[in-house]
């Protein structure tokens, strides 16, 4: 999918900067590749097009750049961008300039197609086991998606990369052994239940073990510092009398 953008050097960088753009209803953007990089001020509605296409980093977007020396047209691609928190308002975009007679790698999500498979319908459950996928090829041949047909797919079946359809000039970078959907059976109630059961009744039985331990060794400690403690407070005891006499003897001296 491609998407038509105007775009303005700027030369002003930074927070403030940045602001006084938003606030005119435009945005700071940056467009890197092919040795430079320069500062551009877009239009946020074309981004946010792209976006609500679902085409993400699979859309190519092609420039018209005023007001710099350089290259007016240039197609990139969205490489990132940065949105409020708060308000979800786009506040900055990364471009990244591609040359269309060279190939690229680009991650590009995983449609399911076909219907509700036979083992859904059986009662078992759908994985997505990859959401999206590398590839290599020409930025004019980027998919927008890379259709997978689960609809004849029974429980404990699946879909491997090695056997997904050849897309003409698209050059899948996964491992072929991973499995892209699958059908798993699922797990009943009983198991579940003595799965929970057994995991706890493992844990009960060795905790209350460690517990008495400590607490053993807790009392046994205490059992024998008791005695050296008595022994510590008889020493302090004696020591403060026998300061309170030889204070009492001096006061003595004193008047006679």
């Amino acid at each position: 999918m491609k998407f038509d953008m105007a775009a303005e050097v700027r030369e002003k960088a930074g927070k403030g900067a940045a602001r006084q753009l938003r606030r005119s209803g435009k945005i700071p953007a940056v467009i890197y590749g092919e040795g430079e990089c320069l500062l551009l001020t877009v239009n946020p509605e074309t981004v946010t097009r792209a976006l609500r296409a679902h085409a993400g980093s699979t859309a190519l977007i092609s420039l018209n750049i005023t007001g710099g020396t350089g290259k007016a047209n240039r197609t990139a691609l969205l490489r990132d961008y940065q949105v409020d928190p708060v308000t979800g308002e786009l506040l900055h975009v990364d471009l990244f300039e591609v040359s269309m007679s060279k190939a690229i790698r680009v991650k590009v999500p995983v449609s399911v197609v076909g219907g509700l498979p036979a083992g859904v319908k059986e009662g078992g459950a759908l994985h997505h086991n990859l959401r999206e996928l590398h590839i290599e090829c020409l930025p004019a041949a980027i998919p927008d998606a890379i259709e997978v047909d689960a609809s004849n797919l029974a429980i404990g079946q699946g879909v491997h990369v090695r056997e997904l359809t050849a897309i003409e000039g698209v050059k899948v970078l996964d491992e072929g052994d991973q499995m892209v959907v699958s059908v798993v059976a699922p797990i009943s109630d009983a198991k579940l239940e003595a799965l929970l059961t057994s995991g706890v009744g493992a844990e009960e039985g060795k905790e209350p073990e460690v517990i008495g331990k400590a607490k053993e060794e807790g009392a046994e400690g205490a059992e024998k510092a008791a005695p050296g403690e008595a022994k510590a407070g008889e020493k302090k005891e004696a020591a403060a009398g026998a300061k309170a006499g030889e204070k009492k003897e001096a006061k003595e001296e004193k008047k006679k």
